[in-house]
């Protein structure tokens, strides 16, 4: 089953509350999407630890109901 973009934006959110994100659907399909998540939350942290706070805020949905994401992050200020 696929996992809707508005559902991965949601759960983003609910981890990390002043996340900018923005979620395109890179294959039409539901299980391929590219994000875009930009936060506070994420300053002074290294670019794989920005991915593990986004990773974790989808409870475990990578490689289940979310088949591939392709992660961009960013602070405000980058």
């Amino acid at each position: 089953m696929a996992m809707d973009a508005n559902e991965i934006e949601r759960l983003i959110k609910a981890s990390i509350p002043d996340a900018r994100v923005t979620i395109r659907d890179l294959a039409g399909d539901g299980d391929h999407y590219a994000a875009t998540v930009i936060s506070a939350a994420f300053k002074g942290k290294s670019r794989v630890q920005q991915h593990k706070l986004v990773y974790d805020a989808l409870k475990g949905q990578m490689g289940g109901e979310l088949h591939a994401l392709a992660l961009q992050t960013a602070t405000p200020e980058s």
